[in-house]
């Protein structure tokens, strides 16, 4: 065998026997289940408080449901969230959607009448 190769093997040998190469490889993954865990945490966090937001309110708006669709859910389910926010989006795509214009107006309407009773 050459001895470039032989002293090449010898190299790979020991760096992936030597203790202080796995302990980097396994401090690398914590990092990244921590990191994992904080954004399904936050993930969780956000839409739980969207979905309930809208079904105290009785409705959603197609851009509010898209945008918490597409944004948040798709995502966490796919980083491995948990059933609890896949019961509340069932509870969200059975809301009545309105035009986020017209809910705009009744606001405004409904503020000028407070204002001006």
């Amino acid at each position: 065998m050459e001895p470039w190769i032989q002293m090449a093997l010898t190299i790979i040998v020991t760096v992936l026997a030597c203790n202080g190469f796995w302990a980097y490889l396994q401090s690398r993954r914590d990092k990244k289940d921590a990191k994992t865990r904080m954004i399904l945490g936050l993930g969780h966090d956000r839409i739980v408080a969207k979905a309930m937001e809208y079904i105290e309110r009785g409705w959603v708006s197609k851009d509010e449901y898209e945008d918490l669709n597409k944004y948040l859910y798709e995502p966490y389910t796919a980083m491995g969230g948990n059933g609890t926010v896949r019961r509340l989006m069932v509870e969200v795509q059975k809301l009545p959607i309105r035009d986020l214009s017209y809910t705009q107006q009744a606001k405004h309407i409904q503020e000028a009448g407070v204002n001006n009773g």
